[in-house]
């Protein structure tokens, strides 16, 4: 297993992680198989998304802002359930296929690390299966 630690620079940010994925995928002498990314965290996750164009993160973070507002009469004490809603929306895990030894994402997806609670430092735990 490889733990990537990320480092987050404000509240909510999509960091593009797809390189250290990769580079753990083909550390790990895996030729072909699965690839497990998971986040270790309730107020973050990862999702595989469009690496193109910037403006993508910056709508879909757009996206969850309005469907999940800051304003609600929360109860959680910290103060962060916003965080913890969207990290649950989002999901803590993705799986990928590995051919070759690398990843076989499509030519516009890359993988990222939402962050919902930042800034902070992070962990990002990739396993890879196979043979």
């Amino acid at each position: 297993m490889k733990i990537i630690a990320v480092k987050t620079h404000v509240r909510e940010e999509f960091l593009d992680i797809t390189r250290d994925v990769r580079s753990a995928v083909r550390n790990s002498g895996i030729e072909n198989g699965i690839a497990l990314v998971f986040v270790p965290h309730t107020t973050a996750g990862v999702t595989i998304n469009e690496n193109a164009d910037p403006d993508v993160k910056e709508d879909i973070l757009m996206a969850l802002k309005k469907i999940v507002p800051d304003s609600l009469p929360w109860r959680h004490a910290e103060g962060n359930s916003p965080a913890h809603v969207k990290a649950g929306l989002v999901g803590s895990s993705i799986h990928i296929i590995v051919e070759g030894g690398d990843l076989q994402l499509g030519t516009w997806q890359g993988i990222y690390f939402c962050e919902f609670d930042g800034p902070r430092d992070r962990n990002v735990f990739v396993k890879v299966f196979g043979q």
